[in-house]
């Protein structure tokens, strides 16, 4: 195995390491842990978990035009005090955010995942340089970690899929990890 199909079939790999990482972290953790308020200035687990399984969920319509899973309904169920991902709001804000669905929330994570992990296994290597976002980039992305990443044509689907969704899940986990810390919790890896 070589080029484009060794790269993807080590995307595959590492997503699912990612997503078992988050399923070992919310069944190790209760509603409480989750939810636990530190002080001013420290984001809840709950934010941490539900930014990043609700921004991949986001992400995914940029990378295949397919709408995101969240709706009505699973908002009602997973019950979030904030129904936003939060990207664009600040620390003061997102401290608030709670799960109070526990159960739903992993439904709908597993879903996400599931969906995430039946894309990568069916995608073409050769789509992995494709554009989905060109330059000049949008002021929204232009800012962002994907932005640095982005080679002269713009935002490919690798750079989209490793920033949008692997990068950016490793480092909502260090902070879910630093944070399982504070609740009495241990770290999950070593």
């Amino acid at each position: 195995m070589t080029g484009p199909a060794l790269v993807l079939d080590s995307l595959q790999r590492r997503m699912r390491a990612l997503h078992s990482l988050y399923d070992d972290a919310l069944a190790t953790m209760d509603i409480d842990q989750v939810n636990h308020f530190e002080r001013e200035g420290v984001v809840p687990i709950a934010f941490s978990i539900f930014h990043i399984v609700n921004m991949m969920d986001a992400s995914f319509f940029l990378m295949t035009g397919t709408p995101p899973i969240w709706d009505d309904e699973w908002e009602a169920t997973v019950l979030p005090a904030i129904a936003d991902h939060g990207k664009h709001r600040s620390v003061a804000e997102m401290v608030h955010q709670r799960i109070g669905g526990y159960e739903a929330f992993g439904d709908y994570m597993r879903a996400v995942f599931d969906r995430t992990e039946a894309w990568l296994a069916a995608l073409d290597a050769s789509e992995l340089n494709r554009v989905v976002i060109g330059r000049p980039l949008p002021e929204q992305i232009a800012s962002t970690y994907s932005a640095r990443v982005a080679g002269p044509q713009g935002i490919t689907l690798l750079d989209a899929a490793e920033c949008w969704i692997y990068q950016h899940g490793l480092r909502h986990m260090g902070e879910i990890e630093l944070a399982r810390g504070l609740v009495g919790l241990g770290g999950m890896t070593s």
